[in-house]
């Protein structure tokens, strides 16, 4: 009985931490990826780079199920390995996944879940269940941005801001050192945006103080949902956005097919709390946005680091 005890606590606790790392990796999937026109890049990215932890995890509990002699040895070096890796202060990942995986390498070892048919069945039948279940709506959203194809400096107006923002190029595109590992610093970010051209598609070597970062009151009014202004209001007091409609990705404050998910305000804050939008979750960073130091309002930006 103490066996079958050890097996079943073994087994849901594997599967309480797939589930964990599954609902964690397609929210972060449909973010920060997905944002490539293709089906296949976009399944490969999901898999290896947002779903490895969810995989890892069945794997190791399939294997040390399996054959139970493995579970020390095999889940031991993992967790050493992990440690190792995060052991520059990533603390999360030590509690998340080091310690976890000691305290079951224990139960595999020790325990005999019965029946195992059930055992198999829950353990891997659950991860995929949340997995499929959390990723149907943010799957949705992201296969149905809008995107009007526009790249040229364009006015946004409405929600009480009347902005021009630059046109794809230094004012959009990465230019920090580093990049496409690194985004650009706020520093650079600024830089750039005094150094952009009046035509916004090239950087002078001295300022020209036509364009400037737009401030994170001014990106909030400005984001948009499908098209529409998403009623965006910003609280200075609580450092905190509010929206009427959630907004996503979308034309024409940000490029659908682009890696990007973050870019510099001209707004500095220390501790910023969203609301309720989980594309928007960090407003000292914001969609591509130069508008200007002149009475002129035109806006460029650059993603932040």
């Amino acid at each position: 009985m103490r066996r079958q005890i050890l097996g079943w606590t073994a087994i849901s606790f594997s599967t309480v931490l797939a589930c964990f790392w599954a609902f964690w990796g397609v929210n972060e999937n449909f973010h920060e990826g997905w944002f490539d026109p293709s089906l296949l890049k976009n399944l490969g990215l999901m898999l290896v780079q947002y779903l490895s932890p969810m995989l890892i995890v069945l794997l190791l509990s399939v294997v040390a199920f399996r054959w139970p002699r493995l579970a020390f040895p095999l889940m031991g070096a993992c967790a050493l390995f992990i440690a190792w890796f995060f052991r520059h202060g990533r603390v999360t990942g030590i509690i998340l996944l080091v310690v976890p995986l000691f305290a079951m390498a224990a139960l595999y070892h020790f325990g005999r879940p019965h029946p195992r048919r059930w055992a198999w069945s829950i353990l891997l039948g659950l991860p995929l269940i949340t997995a499929i279940g959390f990723a149907i709506y943010p799957a949705w959203l992201a296969t149905h941005r809008f995107d009007d194809g526009n790249y040229g400096k364009r006015q946004i107006a409405g929600n009480g801001v009347a902005l021009i923002w630059a046109p794809l190029g230094p004012g959009w595109a990465p230019l920090g050192p580093g990049w496409p590992l690194h985004g650009s610093s706020w520093v650079w970010a600024n830089q750039s945006c005094a150094r952009l051209t009046l035509d916004g598609h090239s950087l002078a070597d001295q300022p020209q103080n036509i364009w400037r970062l737009p401030t994170v009151d001014e990106a909030v009014r400005s984001l948009n949902f499908r098209g529409g202004n998403a009623s965006g209001t910003w609280d200075p007091i609580l450092h905190r956005a509010n929206f009427k409609v959630t907004p996503d990705k979308d034309s024409p404050l940000w490029k659908v097919h682009s890696p990007i998910i973050y870019w510099w305000t001209a707004t500095k804050s220390t501790t910023i709390k969203p609301a309720t939008s989980p594309t928007t979750d960090m407003f000292s960073h914001f969609p591509n946005g130069c508008a200007p130091a002149t009475s002129r309002i035109d806006v460029s930006a650059n993603p932040a680091s």
